[in-house]
């Protein structure tokens, strides 16, 4: 009897499904970039900072977020444990030491060192994100979309997790919040280390997989909902503390749900004759012993001299044809009709390392897509807490915890409808990156024009489109460029997000801001000293300058929807580029 129950415990222990839960519950609190919306209203009124150098903040906290080399570099030498320890202790000294300035407990330090705590702090994250999504994407290799959306999903929502936790803890002042950021991701990260690993999941392969998604679906659906209501609920109606502590009881309960899967499929009495290796794509060291290395690169040159009509063919047909043009040039290579080609480097679906990705036209394509979409809804999150204060909303909580939640959505979304292209229709993942780019660009402009309800819209739209983004993103890279070096890989797509971030938010969107800031106090006669120059506002004054209405931010969006409709034409030029690949990688599956 014992001896069952300790083979029962190692199952779960090493079962693909409570890796994938544990990554779930390290993603629901790594995302605290996404709370900087609420941080830096408290850092602004507390070093006396103006726009301008809180967007330099806002840009640190965007590098740190992606600057992902390291983090990619130490996944590949140190176990994953390793790297989320590295991650944490990041995360506690950025914040921590931001936190002791705020609240007078370390003297200030200049713009320039508390960019580097900003960036160190937000650094972590990319650890967590790496751990998470490396051993992940090894234990799902037929699931990317929907294990990738959901995972960067939890990553999204975690800013209005977060803020709920901060709401019932009630603390007395708004700069423990950046100390809840410090502390709270460390400690769940190094509670769950031990688990994040890659455990075979290839092997574990069960019928009860799509029920198992379909839960995890449900719980994110409800978790989403639930949140929203809760949110909505505490901003019209003065609610009771003990009534904010049951609320977020049973956010922590919805939180916990998933741990049923790993438990029912290591506890139940299902025969394990049932569990079924699933391989996406075959591996070079892993094809028929008696190819020979000739036969390897007779294929390769099949795909250089196959008519383009044959890609357009019914699977079956197709398949037939590439056969019969295969052994035509296998026949004429035997007799010396034809000289084969050595191969140079990968194909599109094989492993590249990133110096074999960065001399790819495709690779390039997803970097500058990302860069002008990504890159103009981060602007959006880093200054929502403006935006809503120019509009004349006093709460700006209210929409940092809902861009939180349709990114979340987004990214869930972006995951399960991008799947639902490429299994049933074998046709590219990027068509659903440039739909949500066409989203967003609908966003920007709602906001550019400040109606009634026009924040909520915007914040819908562009929370969605901006989330889908990082569910599309990793699935398609691993797909192009496979698995082998796919931290690396997603580590280089991730500084699109920064980059886009330095031209939108620390360039365009301040410099206009404070512009019309100047404008408006002018008019306000204010005295010449305060705002005298559009440089006025990188030299520290009594009360930073403020600017109301939605000039403020009017020729900034209107200039990232067109930057997110450019992107979306690369991204139909990724899809235009890449049919082939997809209709050979799953055209086969649905034959």
């Amino acid at each position: 009897m014992m001896g069952k129950l300790k083979e029962r415990i190692q199952a779960f222990v090493n079962n693909r499904w409570l890796v994938f839960v544990a990554a779930i519950w390290i993603q629901s609190c790594a995302g605290i970039g996404y709370v900087f919306g609420s941080l830096s209203p408290v850092i602004k009124r507390s070093l006396n900072y103006n726009q301008r150098q809180l967007s330099k903040l806002g840009v640190a906290k965007d590098l740190g977020d992606s600057v992902g080399f390291l983090a990619g570099s130490l996944s590949e030498i140190l176990p994953l444990w390793g790297a989320l320890l590295v991650g944490a202790l990041q995360n506690l000294i950025g914040y921590g030491w931001v936190w002791l300035i705020v609240t007078g407990r370390a003297p200030v330090l200049p713009l320039w060192a508390m960019c580097i705590l900003i960036f160190v702090g937000n650094n972590g994250e990319t650890y967590f994100n790496t751990a998470a999504l490396v051993s992940c994407v090894q234990n799902f290799p037929k699931s990317r979309g929907p294990v990738v959306g959901i995972l960067k999903g939890f990553a999204g929502l975690s800013g209005a997790i977060l803020t709920q936790i901060y709401t019932m803890i009630n603390f007395p002042d708004q700069a423990a919040l950046i100390f809840m950021v410090a502390v709270g991701p460390a400690m769940v990260v190094v509670a769950l280390m031990f688990i994040i690993r890659p455990v075979g999941g290839h092997r574990q392969v069960r019928p009860s997989d799509g029920l198992s998604f379909t839960f995890i679906y449900s719980v994110c659906l409800l978790l989403a909902a639930y949140l929203m209501g809760v949110m909505l609920l505490e901003d019209l109606v003065d609610v009771s503390h003990t009534l904010i502590i049951i609320f977020t009881v049973i956010l922590f309960l919805l939180l916990v749900a998933p741990v049923v899967i790993p438990v029912k499929l290591s506890f139940s009495d299902e025969p394990k004759d049932l569990a079924v290796e699933e391989v996406l794509l075959p591996k070079p060291e892993q094809q028929e012993a008696g190819k020979s290395e000739q036969d390897e690169v007779i294929f390769s040159e099949v795909e250089d001299e196959k008519p383009k009509e044959v890609d357009l063919l019914p699977a079956s047909e197709r398949h037939k044809r590439i056969a019969q043009l295969q052994a035509k040039l296998c026949q004429a290579a035997a007799e010396g009709a034809v000289r084969v080609k050595r191969r140079r480097g990968p194909h599109r679906g094989e492993d590249f390392t990133l110096m074999q990705a960065l001399i790819k036209a495709d690779l390039w394509l997803i970097f500058f897509s990302l860069l002008l979409a990504s890159g103009s809804g981060l602007t959006v999150i880093d200054n929502l807490g403006q935006m809503s204060q120019s509009l004349g909303y006093d709460n700006t909580h209210i929409f940092v915890s809902m861009i939180s939640i349709w990114n979340f959505l987004g990214r869930v979304g972006g995951g399960y409808f991008s799947e639902i292209i490429v299994r049933d229709y074998a046709y590219p993942r990027p068509i659903a990156m440039a739909v949500s780019q066409l989203v967003m660009a609908v966003g920007h402009v709602f906001f550019a024009m400040g109606w009634p309800g026009a924040m909520y819209i915007g914040t819908l739209l562009i929370g969605l489109g901006y989330g889908a983004h990082w569910a599309i993103v990793p699935a398609a890279a691993s797909e192009l460029f496979g698995l082998k070096k796919f931290g690396a890989l997603y580590n280089f797509l991730t500084l699109a997000n920064p980059a886009g971030s330095l031209i939108f938010s620390g360039v365009i969107a301040s410099s206009i801001y404070d512009r019309e800031a100047e404008k408006q106090a002018h008019q306000h006669l204010i005295p010449p000293q305060i705002s005298g120059s559009i440089f006025s506002g990188m030299f520290a004054v009594d009360e930073p300058l403020k600017c109301e209405g939605s000039i403020c931010f009017f020729l900034t969006s209107m200039i990232m929807s067109g930057f997110c409709i450019i992107a979306g034409v690369l991204s139909l030029i990724l899809v235009y580029r890449t049919k082939t690949v997809y209709a050979n990688i799953y055209g086969k599956s649905r034959t």
